[in-house]
């Protein structure tokens, strides 16, 4: 079977490796004679792969003994909630900085939170005025010295921007959502106080969300919610708290195994760098018939948007593309224009096939 060339931005294509490895024990699992899927989530076999996932998680990144790692349910855009209600007080602030859609959403999230817990969500910074074309500098952001938090997203599928260095913004705990770019390199999450993200990326399927997060910070969360929405009590339960999404565990530990064996983070992030330094290429030469609308220092690497002279010849692009064998590359319906995700596992090669092709649409409709 010849596999299109995906380009989808979550979810997103995954590991060759990963998924055949998932396709020869779908029915006999390590020689148990049942699918991973149909172990009790208490019993050995199936602990023995949650185990391992937490222990590769940990590996790649390096994470400090004093960090939990936790997969959790219900998408970074739970988390968009669980924060602000486990962690903003009655009374007290916390700070956003908004770069995207997606850390806008986060911001509304706790906005409604703190309305009924007599607290604020402010916006310490934004880049909206100017179309989310840019993220913002640590030293543009208003932050409250007093915040409970600072939350911020490191990388905007929609609009295409990313922090290509980790900011911190002032002395708060940081909070920060990594859905999109989360193992696109090695990250040191030492400065951070909690970071999530969706596994729909880089980690694995949809259904899985990674939470990593500071032991001491989790303790000053709140007692009085129920169990089920307390970071801290999934974090004693070593995310057993309730029945885990236990075959999407399964296919992040395949994986997390897959990156291990590519030569771990410093590897991964070279394959990416070169990826969207090819395509970023492709879009400057083409003088002025694709046009990306994000300052060079913000340009994403995993997400890349740019425009064609009009919307009619984006949407021939699209389709030309389709029938080319290449998904994915209609751009969010809120921004229009073309998005190329090149999560890991997009191979190099389907950049360049794809970097062909602009060439001649470009010959084409120019």
């Amino acid at each position: 079977m010849r596999r299109p060339i995906n380009f989808n931005a979550g979810p997103a294509t995954l590991p060759l490796p990963a998924l055949e490895r998932a396709r020869a024990e779908l029915l006999d699992f390590d020689g148990t004679g049942l699918s991973v899927m149909e172990h009790s989530h208490r019993g050995q076999a199936y602990e023995a792969v949650h185990n391992e996932a937490i222990a590769l998680l940990r590996e790649l990144l390096s994470i400090p003994a004093e960090f939990d790692v936790l997969f959790l349910q219900g998408g970074a855009s739970m988390q968009f909630a669980l924060v602000p209600m486990s962690f903003l007080p009655v009374g007290g602030s916390a700070d956003h900085v908004v770069t995207g859609a997606w850390s806008e959403k986060a911001h509304q999230e706790a906005a409604a939170w703190a309305g009924i817990a007599g607290a604020r969500a402010r916006v310490a910074g934004s880049t909206k005025e100017s179309g989310f074309t840019r993220v913002l500098r640590a030293d543009e952001a208003q932050l409250d010295p007093a915040a409970a938090y600072v939350h911020f997203a490191t990388n905007e599928t929609i609009h295409g921007v990313q922090y290509l260095e980790t900011p911190t913004f002032g002395r708060a705990p940081q909070v920060s959502d990594m859905s999109s770019d989360f193992l696109w390199r090695k990250v040191d999450v030492a400065p951070f106080s909690l970071v999530y993200g969706g596994a729909q990326k880089n980690i694995g399927p949809s259904g899985v969300t990674v939470v990593l997060a500071r032991k001491a910070f989790l303790e000053r969360g709140r007692k009085d919610l129920p169990k089920i929405l307390q970071y801290r009590t999934h974090a004693e339960a070593n995310s057993l708290l309730n029945t885990p999404p236990t075959f999407g565990i399964y296919l992040v530990r395949n994986v997390l195994d897959w990156i291990k064996t590519c030569g771990g983070l410093d590897a991964i992030e070279a394959r990416n760098r070169a990826k969207a330094a090819e395509l970023y290429g492709a879009v400057d030469a083409s003088a002025g018939f694709y046009r990306s609308p994000v300052e060079v220092g913000s340009r994403s690497v995993m997400n890349v948007v740019f425009r064609l002279p009009t919307e009619a010849l984006e949407t021939r692009f699209v389709e030309e593309a389709g029938r080319a064998g290449m998904l994915g590359l209609k751009g969010h319906r809120s921004a229009g224009g073309i998005r190329v995700s090149l999560y890991n596992a997009v191979e190099p090669e389907w950049v360049t096939v794809l970097v062909s092709f602009m060439k001649d649409f470009a010959k084409k409709a120019g």
